[in-house]
């Protein structure tokens, strides 16, 4: 793996500089949008948005807007579209996944239940649509629902195989497409979509976005391993805890023999680890350079999503989303 400094929040606000005030725009609306006459409803959109998040894919379609040379309001309005839905998501999977932590903080459903979060989060998906059929763009809301479609089999095919050791590699990157990378990729096609460049560079645009959300996954199941948990904002090891397989444990099962496959098997039959066995892992994973793999695979989906964007002219815009590829490989949360 690499051994270049880890990117920090510090770096992220540079390269978001470019759309600062736009992302700004973004957090008002979606103050605005999340209100209601439940009050429940805007005490649980305020929390989540109070909640650390590093709008990364709101600041992807702003960027690729202006790249394509649109600074209208209509790429305020979906960016704020693209964090309900992706807040929609986290909320949902927290309930799913039973986690009482995100981002250093109470999850929604540990500090409201179940009963309320989950319609919540189905009040921040409809807000979501609601919202973008306020645009002129039927080409956009289509998008917006094939995304969202896709993130939610996603999920489901995930819990079809939560405790499944045998998972393939190729499951895995289904399983990251779905949940993950096509919300990206839709992000930055929007941005196409509002510059009306044309369906070759918007193609590039998605596959841009496609590229940086499989990276993004890779590097956050890479940090379950080896980020600390007060950066993170989460246990350290919970991916394994909870039953899920990610690509460093796929390659140490193909290559680590019987100790690893016992160590693996136990962790996920018990839904534990001991702090013996976690480590020992841990040492296996470096032996068999299996964390290496899966940072080397996540290197190449970073370098596939940057030679996507040789097709727009050199720029603020274009640095940008060249350096958020950069930015999210080494990034320590």
């Amino acid at each position: 793996m690499s051994n270049a400094a880890p990117r920090t929040q510090a770096d992220l606000i540079q390269l978001f500089e470019p759309v600062r005030d736009d992302l700004l725009a973004v957090e008002r609306e979606f103050a605005e949008q999340v209100q209601s006459q439940i009050h429940i409803i805007p005490e649980i959109g305020n929390y989540l948005q109070m909640s650390g998040g590093k709008r990364v894919r709101p600041a992807v379609l702003l960027m690729a807007a202006r790249l394509c040379g649109y600074s209208g309001s209509r790429a305020i309005t979906n960016a704020a579209v693209v964090e309900f839905i992706h807040t929609a998501t986290l909320v949902h999977d927290d309930i799913i996944d039973d986690a009482d932590v995100r981002r250093g903080r109470k999850s929604a459903h540990a500090q409201w239940g179940n009963d309320v979060t989950v319609l919540a989060g189905d009040f921040l998906y409809i807000k979501s649509m609601a919202m973008a059929l306020t645009q002129d763009s039927l080409d956009v809301v289509r998008l917006l629902c094939d995304v969202t479609l896709r993130m939610i089999e996603g999920e489901l095919y995930q819990l079809t195989k939560n405790g499944v050791v045998d998972l393939t590699e190729n499951e895995h990157f289904d399983i990251i497409h779905r949940k993950t990378a096509y919300l990206f990729g839709g992000c930055a096609q929007i941005g196409g979509i509002l510059g009306e460049v044309g369906a070759e560079k918007e193609q590039a645009l998605r596959e841009y976005g496609f590229g940086l959300g499989t990276m993004f996954q890779l590097v956050d199941d890479l940090l379950d391993f080896t980020g600390a948990a007060a950066v993170i904002g989460k246990p350290v090891g919970g991916d394994l805890r909870e039953g899920k397989i990610t690509l460093p444990i796929i390659h140490l099962l193909e290559h680590g023999g019987a100790e690893a496959s016992d160590l693996i098997r136990n962790a996920v039959r018990d839904r534990d680890v001991s702090a013996e066995n976690w480590a020992r892992i841990k040492v296996m994973l470096a032996d068999y350079r299996s964390l290496d793999y899966a940072y080397d695979r996540a290197v190449e989906f970073g370098e596939t999503a940057k030679r996507q964007l040789r097709q727009f002219s050199p720029g603020r815009e274009r640095e940008a989303l060249m350096g958020l590829a950069d930015y999210v490989l080494l990034r320590d949360r």
